[in-house]
């Protein structure tokens, strides 16, 4: 893993640890739409039905919810570049990152479905300009130089969203689904909180894990997930 890397993934290590909000929860809260530049004559809040009812009937295959292929494999890339996995340390891919963005867009988010789609759109455009082919296809070095230029407002061509709008949604999302509760689909097999060292909703804390400040690492670590498959008693 180059030092590039290294960097990234412990830039959005320390976020998570830090806010300690993600972990713990699923969706962002609306608070977090602020950073998203919407023009009232772009934006479409189309009715939530439709959207709730792909999401229910979701093949949960990574994608299918909302993304198309295409988009899917550029979304999963963009990811990956944020928060790259490497031998022992699970990144975006391992941790279903993709499927949490899908299936939110599809409920939840459904109102950012334009917001990805002429962002997507953008950012293919602007890659083909600069390097003759789509993100996906580019090398690790030159992802990390787009999205590079997409963070620092210079890549051209983005009117709505814009470059740096569209950065941090996806920067955005991406530790949603790294560290959210895996009931949201993403942060498969706990991989987000293993990294950071949540411990998730045990059912018992020893004195010792209490007064320990080492990273908690005991499993099982159970989530809402788990809690939802359990039967209740009447």
């Amino acid at each position: 893993m180059s030092k590039h890397d290294e960097a990234r993934r412990a830039f959005l290590k320390g976020a998570a640890a830090g806010a300690g909000a993600l972990a713990g929860t699923g969706l962002a809260p609306p608070a977090f739409a602020k950073e998203h530049e919407r023009q009232p004559h772009e934006r479409h809040k189309t009715a939530s039905a439709d959207a709730a009812e792909v999401h229910a009937h979701a093949s949960g295959e990574g994608h299918g919810a909302f993304l198309n292929d295409s988009d899917a494999v550029t979304v999963a890339a963009f990811a990956e570049r944020l928060m790259p996995g490497a031998p022992g340390m699970p990144g975006a891919r391992d941790a279903d990152v993709l499927k949490y963005i899908d299936l939110a867009l599809a409920g939840a988010y459904a109102e950012l479905q334009d917001f990805y789609r002429r962002g997507l759109a953008q950012l293919d455009a602007y890659c083909q300009l600069t390097h003759q082919a789509p993100f996906a296809r580019l090398d690790a070095a030159r992802q990390d130089a787009v999205i590079t230029a997409l963070e620092a407002g210079k890549a051209t061509g983005f009117t709505w969203p814009t470059a740096i709008a569209f950065f941090n949604t996806l920067r955005t999302h991406t530790m949603e689904g790294m560290f959210a509760d895996p009931v949201y689909g993403g942060n498969k097999d706990f991989a987000g909180w293993r990294l950071v060292g949540f411990p998730g909703a045990q059912p018992l804390f020893t004195t010792a894990d209490m007064q320990s400040k080492d990273a908690f690492t005991r499993a099982p670590m159970i989530g809402l997930q788990a809690q939802a498959k359990t039967p209740r008693r009447t």
